[in-house]
């Protein structure tokens, strides 16, 4: 369905999505109080915020408070694969945003709906993976001249960014949501950790007790994955590159090989690095008949589908997402959800409580950007701690936790060491 305020798969599916989007909405208590105070507020009025985020029932009520604090919305998917179309039908019924979003877009469909936000010249963005930014800078540098700044969902993106600063091509300023430590350790390593193993039992029905998982990578993700699968009963091999990483998951107890021994033992393969080809024509010709592989970075990059195709006779498509590639060798492997992120291809994605602090993260830190751009320069920044420290405080509060306070004393004792 398709007109200028919005390109969706189809607008009677509102209803529905609208029912999703309050059942994640009870588990999401700290964007919701943000919400209601950006309401009394309308901290962001009369600014066009900009998106590029997973179109999701968590990401409808990010959406949501900053309609409520005044902002006019433009969302694009992602990812082509991730969008929930009924969620993006509720978005533009029921709450105004400007949705260009469906399951199922071409690569070239995808980019044309990112140049659709574009196009309407955001002052703010709020990106995932960095698309939107990327594109902003090659190919509408005027319109990106004019954004007051914008925030970072993903360590790829954060990566794409940090590279034009490096350059000295960054055109506005960019603060890095991805790096607080709030949001690496709940979004990242438990996020990410569930519902990754979850796309896989969704999309196939495995059991995980006594399979060989291997995770490549062990930064957040890498180490929330490994937890989970080990919890289910897996037996766990780290692959890495970064020997401080790789230490790491040796004294957290797993067993730490090379990618080219780990590929002939094992059941099913997880890429959690944001790097390219960490699985390719070697590792593929060595694996068992059977394997299992999938992806939980953010681009189809991390299994080399080149590889896979060439070295296959056939594919046979198993079910919504899963191929079977009949290789040469006379063997099988199997690919999850088109080697794009598992855990929101063959799934929902993560648990809306996750979502709850990475998505109450970026609505502070629009917040931020409208009411500091002019003392930001033109380069990424870590969130400000304060920022940070704002969500931990709403989601203690949400939750009804207390915590302890200094007594002056402590505080004064603290202070006389600086």
């Amino acid at each position: 369905m398709n007109n200028n305020d919005y390109v969706i798969r189809n607008i009677k599916l509102a209803d529905q999505g609208h029912r999703r989007i309050l059942w994640a909405q009870s588990f999401m208590p700290t964007l919701k109080l943000i919400a209601e105070e950006f309401e009394k507020s309308k901290a962001l009025k009369g600014l066009k915020i900009g998106t590029c985020l997973h179109v999701t029932k968590e990401t409808a009520n990010l959406i949501i408070a900053l309609i409520r604090a005044g902002a006019e919305v433009f969302l694009a998917g992602s990812n082509p694969l991730s969008t929930q179309d009924d969620v993006a039908a509720a978005l533009v019924k029921y709450y105004g945003a400007k949705v260009f979003a469906w399951r199922g877009e071409t690569d070239e469909e995808y980019k044309e709906m990112i140049r659709r936000v574009i196009e309407h010249s955001p002052d703010i963005i709020i990106d995932d993976g960095g698309d939107l930014i990327v594109m902003l800078h090659e190919e509408y540098p005027e319109i990106a001249q004019n954004v007051l700044g914008g925030s970072e969902e993903t360590t790829t993106g954060v990566v794409r960014e940090k590279a034009l600063e490096k350059k000295g091509k960054l055109l506005f300023p960019i603060i890095a949501t991805n790096n607080a430590k709030i949001k690496r350790m709940v979004d990242n390593k438990f996020g990410t950790g569930q519902s990754a193993i979850d796309g896989i039992l969704r999309a196939t029905s495995i059991l995980l007790a006594g399979k060989t998982v291997v995770v490549a990578g062990y930064g957040f993700v890498g180490k929330g994955i490994a937890c989970r699968a080990r919890g289910l009963g897996a037996k766990v091999i780290v692959t890495e590159v970064d020997p401080i990483k790789a230490l790491e998951a040796h004294y957290d107890g797993f067993q730490v090989v090379p990618m080219d021994k780990a590929a002939a033992v094992g059941d099913i393969f997880i890429t959690a690095t944001g790097n390219i080809d960490v699985i390719r024509k070697e590792h593929i010709l060595k694996m068992k008949n059977g394997a299992i592989l999938c992806n939980a970075g953010h681009f189809n990059v991390e299994i080399n589908l080149g590889d896979l195709e060439e070295l296959s006779v056939k594919k046979e498509k198993i079910n919504y997402c899963v191929e079977k590639y009949h290789l040469r060798n006379g063997r099988h492997v199997y690919l999850l959800g088109a080697g794009r992120l598992v855990n929101l291809v063959c799934a929902e994605g993560h648990p809306s409580e996750v979502m709850n602090i990475s998505f109450s993260l970026q609505a502070l830190v629009a917040k931020y950007i409208a009411e500091n751009h002019m003392e930001l320069e033109k380069r990424v920044y870590d969130v400000p701690i304060e920022v940070e420290k704002s969500v931990a405080k709403y989601t203690l509060k949400a939750l009804g936790i207390r915590i302890d306070e200094l007594t002056p004393r402590q505080r004064e004792y603290l202070e006389s060491w600086k």
